[in-house]
């Protein structure tokens, strides 16, 4: 199969080839192409860097008339950074001249008069989180009636109790008829079976049935243990040892995060910060400032890092681990795209040894306990 029979425009397959370097569709996209060109409502698992946002991207932009002045695809995300990512991903797609006001960014971040004045120009795709979205229905500022597809991009994000609520309220807005898709790389059954909510007779792709494809093979995973309070210093000299030029550090908190940011910014690495307490502008300048290598760390909570997709991750590193072991998949997911290799790094302390266990089981994954000496990191 390739690209061709998805009945794309030229220009599409050529920006996939020149933009992103794809050639063919790999298995997630295959899997979900024809069900989503029929119509059919689907639910689809994979592991994270299987390329599920073109998964359902590409049929849809197959089947969506962009000369319409009607919302036509409605993309539900649970992190304003994804929000982002996604629109860019279709800019470049179509080109951004041809693009430039069909697609539009709602945020909570956002200033909504400047949003409610973008939707004025009729938007074809809608890109949002679910609280901005409701408002604007509710408000009356945004029509979905005439909506073809719903794609809830991390559905599992999506359905917890801080985001379901309005999830449902906005599929409720929609057409009974409406297709709706539901993309993450960890669907539980709890998950699928809230689904019934929102759904008519999906088809059900999951391929991470099995544990040990959770997470990808490639990566390699490590840890350091250290004392509470050296935590931070611990993770500036894990930096300093693996010299990356990309990688990704994960923290539990607000706080630690700009104290983190501080010290390292302090002894002149090049970092930025992605966190619910910046802007729009902001955010988005970190992340295409670490896209185009610009910096070399980007710092991040696991809400705002939810769906970040960046080629060539080199490491993963976590100053904390994260409470939900289901993030600890996602976070490792960020390296190790596309079967290239990768390195998880986590920092903790003695106490926490029993979660590396519980990591090691569930995900049957080997991690490997590693000192720093000399400025490197060697086995124990």
């Amino acid at each position: 199969m390739s690209f061709y029979d998805y009945s794309l425009p030229q220009q599409i397959i050529d920006n996939l080839y020149n933009v992103y370097n794809i050639k063919e569709p790999n298995e997630v996209q295959i899997k979900s192409f024809s069900a989503i060109k029929e119509g059919r409502d689907l639910i689809l698992s994979s592991p994270t860097g299987t390329g599920k946002t073109l998964a359902y991207l590409l049929p849809l932009i197959s089947t969506t008339d962009i000369t319409l002045k009607t919302v036509q695809v409605l993309i539900i995300t649970s992190s304003q950074e994804l929000c982002m990512q996604i629109n860019k991903l279709i800019q470049n797609l179509y080109g951004s001249d041809l693009i430039h006001d069909k697609s539009c960014v709602l945020i909570g971040d956002g200033n909504i008069t400047r949003q409610t004045e973008q939707l004025k120009k009729k938007p074809v795709y809608i890109i949002g989180t679910p609280g901005r979205v409701k408002q604007l229905i509710d408000n009356k500022k945004l029509h979905v009636h005439d909506v073809k597809t719903i794609v809830l991009d991390e559905a599992d994000k999506l359905f917890d109790k801080s985001n379901f609520d309005n999830v449902l309220s906005i599929r409720k807005s929609c057409m009974k008829r409406t297709q709706v898709m539901l993309f993450s790389a960890s669907i539980s059954s709890k998950t699928i079976k809230l689904a019934n909510d929102f759904t008519y007779k999906p088809v059900v792709y999951n391929l991470c049935q099995k544990e040990n494809n959770l997470i990808p093979r490639t990566i390699k995973h490590i840890y350091v243990i250290t004392d509470r309070r050296e935590r931070i210093e611990t993770l500036r000299k894990v930096v300093k040892a693996i010299n990356s030029t990309k990688s990704i550090i994960f923290i539990n908190t607000k706080y630690d995060l700009e104290e983190t940011f501080q010290k390292l910014e302090y002894h002149h690495y090049k970092v930025a910060s992605v966190s619910g307490n910046k802007d729009k502008n902001e955010k988005k300048k970190a992340i295409d400032d670490f896209a185009n290598g610009k910096i070399n760390y980007l710092l991040s909570t696991d809400v705002s890092a939810r769906g970040l997709q960046f080629d060539n991750i080199e490491a993963v590193i976590n100053l904390n681990l994260p409470e939900d072991n289901t993030d600890y998949q996602h976070r490792a997911g960020r390296c190790g795209r596309n079967n290239q290799p990768g390195l998880c790094i986590s920092i903790i302390t003695e106490n926490e040894l029993f979660k590396i266990k519980k990591l090691q089981k569930q995900f049957n994954i080997n991690m490997i306990q590693k000192r720093l000496y000399n400025g490197k990191l060697v086995s124990k």
